[in-house]
């Protein structure tokens, strides 16, 4: 029997949903890019990203791309790809993920399997509106190499050493880059967005 664990603005948790029932939804949701779901054995949670949540996704997004194409490396962007294991019975949706060292193993695939694939090298996660499921547990169990967990104030990067999240200054991706560096051009939106990312530009290539 499904039931409404809780319910606030733009979420909804429902609890007693089972792995298929789980996967049909992802499948039914794949055209509706305004809904993200997230699955942690039996228990479900459906919410609705606010403008807020967006604009700072796609900011770092840009920043992302601008520092993979100033350090001449390759990348494959899946944006807000759903990855889940059905041993785990977990599942979610970042909102941005991208595979660079490991860009290789996944070029030219359009089906990415973590049981066979390795998992994506970065995912974003705009923390805004808490989610009331561990999602960082989620990825932990996903073995996403680096998490960058932005909550409106502060930007927090982890590496997985050994299985586990620990906190790091800075990115091992990109070396030159802290958690500091990003807050300060996302604290200058208001300049506008275009001339937002041409500054930070300049200053990735100072950097290198």
């Amino acid at each position: 029997m499904i039931t409404t664990v809780s319910t606030q603005n733009n979420s909804v948790i429902l609890n007693n949903i089972r792995w298929d029932t789980y996967q049909c939804l992802v499948k039914d949701s794949a055209e509706q890019p305004n809904k993200r779901l997230t699955y942690d054995q039996g228990i479900l949670e459906i919410m609705t990203p606010l403008p807020e949540h967006e604009t700072y996704k796609k900011l770092i997004d840009r920043f992302v791309l601008i520092m993979v194409e100033e350090t001449n490396q390759e990348m494959r962007s899946l944006g807000s790809c759903t990855w889940s294991r059905q041993d785990l019975k977990q599942g979610l949706e970042p909102d941005e993920c991208y595979y660079i060292n490991q860009e290789k193993a996944v070029r030219g695939k359009l089906n990415i399997d973590l049981n066979f694939d390795p998992p994506p090298d970065l995912a974003i996660e705009i923390d805004i509106t808490s989610s009331s499921l561990n999602r960082m547990a989620i990825y932990e169990g996903l073995g996403v190499v680096e998490v960058w967990r932005f909550d409106g104030q502060l930007l927090r990067i982890y590496q997985l050493v050994e299985g586990k999240y620990q906190e790091d200054e800075g990115s091992r991706l990109f070396p030159f880059i802290k958690g500091e560096d990003i807050i300060s051009f996302l604290q200058q939106f208001e300049k506008g967005e275009i001339t937002l990312i041409k500054a930070f530009r300049k200053w990735v290539k100072e950097q290198i």
